[in-house]
């Protein structure tokens, strides 16, 4: 019999689930501390591993990612509403759209949006004053929203289409909350956070189907949606995958940079130092004025790390799933074919074996000596491999460019400083809004 890795022992039926779903960053946390590199529980119907090594993380997802697949659970719920987008599709069809979709990603097409993404972020801050008390989580989300469907539809989807975006977006996300019954009921079930979920889904594919048709049968232009349009018309592609890839773009596109961003806001504003020289850099850099170039925005390097250890303490995508393609041995213990992996951010990017003092914010540990001294797979935000994030450059060019645009005018205040929980769903949110108050520079 073969020897299987230790971890927490469940419950019938229920596994660990229950503990799971219950607080997943507590669990992910525990799990590491007891067992180190490797445990193994059952999660939901699935027997899972849990992987915290990079040096495995790295071989799971660049030096034998053809091991390895997206897990078949991600097809249910999370197809339903992404369908065969970039996230989800596998083999032939995921390398056929994203070579299709990789113009629009190019450096000097994104180069060429900063004015646009300028523009945006003055829009938001237009509606702020000194002294005004804001939300920001729905104030990131909503320029963000704005700005991908500029960058990648080439369109102002328009103030009412965004507050109906944004209206959507909570039942979608709790739809995805760790629910231990949820675990065991089959997703066609009526219930309703189904119901909630399904015309959350219909409202945003409404959006969407107004958006193609208002571009036309022939459009020219190097944003995403021109390019699937094209492919739709030379019959490379049919509607549906139009629809997919076109979701996938707004949700992924848009949430994880507003998350990124809000957690940014909340431990600069908690940090003095770091506000200082965020504010020393962007004086020298850019004059105090927002940036006008994609080549300032590579000169910001200070801000480069303050978003990088944002995205260590916060990753908005906390942890990713693997299945395995074959019998296989991680961590010094053969693996099944079909377990589970997990690849928990989270764990990994509070780890006192990989980082010094895990739970500080030091945005220092990214000066370039310090950063060679990990493994490379110790901070993986937006995965890795061939299947690593396509709107990575994207997004790492827009928050710097709403860092600085919105600092040329304010400072954000939190209105405290003790914290906040967090809630799972597919991305990593706070439970509260996170309140600031807004200052004239």
């Amino acid at each position: 019999m073969a020897v299987r890795p230790p971890g927490p022992k469940g419950v019938p039926v229920m596994g660990a689930t229950g503990h799971y779903a219950r607080d997943p960053f507590r669990f992910m946390d525990a799990v590491r501390d007891a067992y180190g590199d490797i445990a193994r529980f059952e999660l939901g119907r699935e027997w899972t591993y849990m992987l915290t090594n990079p040096a495995d993380v790295e071989r799971v997802l660049l030096t034998e990612e053809g091991d390895y697949r997206k897990p078949e659970f991600q097809t249910d719920a999370l197809g339903e509403l992404l369908g065969s987008g970039l996230i989800l599709s596998e083999g032939e069809l995921w390398r056929r759209m994203r070579e299709l979709s990789s113009p629009a990603f190019r450096t000097d097409r994104l180069a060429s949006l900063v004015p646009t993404m300028v523009g945006h972020t003055q829009a938001m801050t237009e509606r702020w004053g000194d002294g005004n008390r804001i939300a920001i989580e729905p104030e990131m989300a909503r320029v963000t929203v704005a700005i991908i469907t500029d960058a990648m539809f080439g369109d102002d989807l328009g103030r009412e289409r965004v507050r109906r975006v944004q209206e959507n977006l909570e039942p979608l996300g709790k739809r995805f909350e760790p629910d231990p019954i949820r675990f065991l009921l089959p997703d066609w079930l009526p219930t309703s956070g189904n119901r909630a979920y399904r015309a959350s889904i219909d409202v945003l594919e409404g959006v969407l189907e107004d958006v193609v048709s208002e571009r036309g049968s022939n459009p020219e232009g190097g944003d995403l949606l021109s390019i699937l349009v094209r492919a739709r018309e030379e019959g490379l592609i049919d509607d549906t995958q139009v629809r997919d890839e076109l979701m996938t773009m707004l949700l992924a596109g848009h949430d994880t940079t507003a998350l990124t961003l809000t957690y940014a806001w909340w431990l600069v504003g908690t940090h003095p130092h770091v506000e200082e020289r965020l504010r020393e850099e962007f004086e020298s850099v850019l004059g105090g004025e927002p940036p006008e170039t994609a080549r300032e925005l590579r000169n910001l390097e200070y801000t480069g790390w303050v978003l990088n250890e944002a995205m260590r303490l916060y990753p908005p995508v906390y942890t990713m799933f693997r299945q395995a393609n074959r019998d296989v041995t991680l961590a010094g213990y053969e693996i099944e074919e079909g377990a589970m992996l997990m690849l928990p951010q989270w764990a990994i990017h509070r780890d006192p074996r990989w980082f010094d003092d895990p739970e500080t914010f030091d945005p220092d540990r990214w000066d370039p000596e310090r950063r060679a001294e990990r493994h490379r797979f110790s901070f993986f935000p937006f995965g890795a491999g061939s299947r690593s994030c396509i709107g990575r450059q994207l997004s790492l060019m827009e928050a710097k460019v709403i860092l600085a645009t919105v600092a040329s005018e304010y400072r954000l205040e939190p209105l405290d400083d003790v914290g906040f929980d967090l809630r799972a769903s597919l991305t990593l949110h706070p439970k509260e809004l996170i309140e600031m108050r807004v200052r004239d520079r």
